[in-house]
């Protein structure tokens, strides 16, 4: 006769059965972490990165409060990384030739001195708004070497296996900070000023600096007997030649050109739509980092890249959908809300074509591509600010946002009927690159989908 089974024991089991899953679904989630170097870098960049949002809102802010002008809000945004757009290229040449975590130091110490420039005129009440002009140009053109340097150097520190993984930790430490930074420049603004917030930032640099200092990664220089200026056409050609890839950039840059201008007109939304002041722009950004940290782990506990394609359609058209309804409150704590989703979907958009693009690229041009993905993603950018900014002087921030919205939403529809056509060209670029070593899953090679 079979013994009972006694409920206690039988829930028991169940309960440890669930711990158990639930500390294996962690662990993949956060299994990039299991490399030292990662670790370092992760440590040390989310400290570096909240202070990075800090002056971001702060510099917004102090260019509002000087002038009060949306034109030169969007020309700020247009001089802070349009150097990515023009340079960028000449980054990528120099993550293929030279020794990535060398650019990476490079470039973090000379944003640590630029940042603490701008905390000293403002400090001093010697800034001047063509000040802010000068630095946000020369922190642009240090950004055109560090984008393509540091996400090249994601491969070096964790591998192809955990390449995915490491891109979604990578973007939900950014915008980790992105929903603390921008909170405390928000408070830190309206009691003490700008100037504080850049001088913290300049000493959030030293975290990221000694991370990568201590770090034993093997990233050598890779030699080319090409000439500098043919060795950047092979980028530019390997992603015009390649649909999947070339579709993805091209939707990057609609997106990062219609629709990301929202940013640089959120004083506007902050002090003259929601009358929220300087508190009320840095709840505003924290809560398009926390829809951007929800995305950004979304992605962190998938296993594979199987139907990230269809992923990039409906973010896009999420965030398109999402700005148009942000554009059209007036309630300061009902746009709150609504920034949720378009900080969720623009982040998953991202960072699905970051792991797409990354998985079909050979490591040879990876630094290149990953520079025509900079220039798309935060070089048409500045253009969107710039033609934002002179819209908006002329038929409000609501109106322009809304646009925006709605050009996001098409270019999601022109994706959409684009991934029949690139689908086989993809599997076969991820099978051809073996990702996560041996032979590619059937997960794998299914990565875009119709």
């Amino acid at each position: 006769m079979p013994e009972s089974i006694n409920p206690i024991q039988k829930n028991g089991a169940n309960g440890a059965e669930l711990t158990t899953e639930s500390r294996s679904r962690w662990q993949m989630g956060l299994r990039a972490l299991r490399h030292r170097n990662f670790q370092l870098f992760f440590s040390g960049q989310l400290i570096s990165l909240i202070g990075t949002w800090m002056q971001s809102v702060a510099q917004s802010w102090l260019v509002y409060r000087m002038t009060g002008s949306a034109l030169l809000l969007g020309s700020v945004g247009f001089a802070s990384q349009i150097p990515v757009f023009l340079f960028a290229p000449l980054g990528g040449i120099t993550a293929d030739r030279v020794n990535r975590r060398h650019i990476v130091i490079a470039t973090q110490v000379a944003a640590m001195v630029l940042a603490m420039i701008l905390a000293v005129l403002t400090l001093f009440h010697k800034i001047q708004v063509w000040h802010v002009f000068v630095l946000a140009s020369l922190l642009g053109i240090v950004n055109a070497f560090d984008i393509p340097g540091r996400q090249s150097f994601l491969v070096d520190m964790v591998g192809k296996e955990d390449l995915m993984n490491a891109i979604a930790l990578n973007s939900s430490m950014f915008n980790g900070a992105r929903v603390i930074g921008p909170a405390v420049a928000g408070i830190l603004v309206a009691k003490i000023g700008e100037g504080w917030c850049f001088f913290a930032n300049a000493v959030s640099y030293i975290a990221v600096i000694i991370g990568l200092m201590m770090m034993r990664v093997h990233s050598p220089a890779r030699a080319s007997q090409a000439s500098p200026f043919e060795h950047m056409m092979e980028g530019f050609r390997f992603v015009n030649q390649t649909a999947p890839i070339r579709a993805l950039l091209l939707l990057l840059g609609v997106v990062s050109l219609v629709g990301m201008p929202y940013v640089v007109l959120m004083p506007i939304f902050a002090d003259q739509i929601l009358h929220g002041g300087a508190r009320g722009l840095g709840i505003l950004m924290g809560a398009t980092g926390v829809g951007a940290l929800l995305g950004a782990l979304t992605l962190a506990f998938r296993e594979g890249v199987k139907g990230l394609g269809r992923w990039v359609v409906w973010c896009s058209a999420g965030f398109g959908a999402s700005l148009i309804v942000f554009a059209l409150s007036h309630n300061f704590w009902i746009s709150v809300i609504l920034l949720l989703p378009v900080g969720y979907t623009i982040m998953l958009q991202m960072a699905c074509s970051n792991t797409l693009i990354q998985v079909m690229v050979p490591d040879a041009l990876r630094g290149r591509v990953m520079a025509v993905y900079s220039m798309m993603f935060m070089g048409m950018a500045p253009i969107g600010a710039l033609l934002g900014g002179a819209l908006a002087d002329r038929l409000g921030a609501q109106t322009t946002v809304a646009i925006g919205g709605l050009a996001s939403v098409a270019g999601a529809c022109w994706f959409g009927l684009q991934l029949p056509k690139i689908r086989v060209e993809a599997r076969r670029l991820i099978v051809a690159q073996a990702v996560g070593g041996g032979e590619p899953s059937e997960m794998t090679a299914q990565a875009v989908e119709d």
